[in-house]
């Protein structure tokens, strides 16, 4: 695919999506950061259920590395693998105290160094937290789209990043991560996809094949 239809597909993708937002609630970048450990494998909405506790108890990089891990658990249980999840908060707080001098990172190479914080949560985090985006983050919705659409043949999220971000100018980056977790969950899903009522389907690969 050329480049001159990338940007026209995305053109298309914000404009059936033009309120597409990040749906995790936050309010200073190491909420960001705890929201996005924790919406790992896991609804944002069940996350958002969450955090409004959470932060009430344990609200800094200072209070998870202090934290009692037990009490951790259980206020994040809901969200699933929460022994891991904890485990890796918990370290991620020392990290920052330790590493950091109290404060998230803004940069995709320190942020990848906390625990629980991979490329994918960290082009989040510098998005989100930062407005900086270094990246195109690629979860599942984006890892599809982006092989359904025709953007990468490949399947391993490094890799479908590198042809995203060669593919699409820098100024969409901030757009398209929001946009293919809308279209992923809105019309273009796993299982079902709407091609009848989708923008894009007569410049999309798969629905041409």
């Amino acid at each position: 695919m050329n480049q001159e239809l990338a940007i026209k597909i995305v053109k298309k993708l914000i404009e059936m999506y033009p309120d597409a937002k990040c749906s995790l609630d936050f309010k200073t970048p190491f909420e960001m950061l705890v929201a996005v450990c924790l919406s790992a494998q896991c609804t944002d909405d069940r996350v958002n259920q969450v955090t409004p506790k959470l932060f009430k108890v344990y609200d800094s990089p200072e209070d998870f590395a202090n934290c009692d891990i037990k009490k951790l658990e259980e206020l994040i249980h809901s969200c699933g693998f929460y022994k891991n999840k904890a485990k890796n908060l918990k370290s991620a707080g020392e990290k920052i105290v330790k590493d950091f001098d109290g404060k998230v990172p803004q940069t995709i190479e320190e942020l990848i160094t906390i625990p629980g914080v991979g490329r994918k949560s960290a082009n989040v985090i510098m998005l989100e937290a930062f407005n900086n985006p270094q990246g195109i983050a690629v979860d599942t919705h984006a890892r599809r789209l982006a092989n359904r659409i025709g953007f990468s043949k490949e399947s391993d999220p490094i890799k479908v990043e590198k042809d995203l971000c060669k593919l699409i100018p820098r100024e969409y980056w901030k757009d398209i991560n929001h946009i293919f977790i809308w279209h992923g969950r809105k019309t273009c899903s796993s299982q079902k996809p709407k091609c009848d009522i989708c923008l894009i389907k007569d410049s999309c690969k798969n629905y041409i094949s």
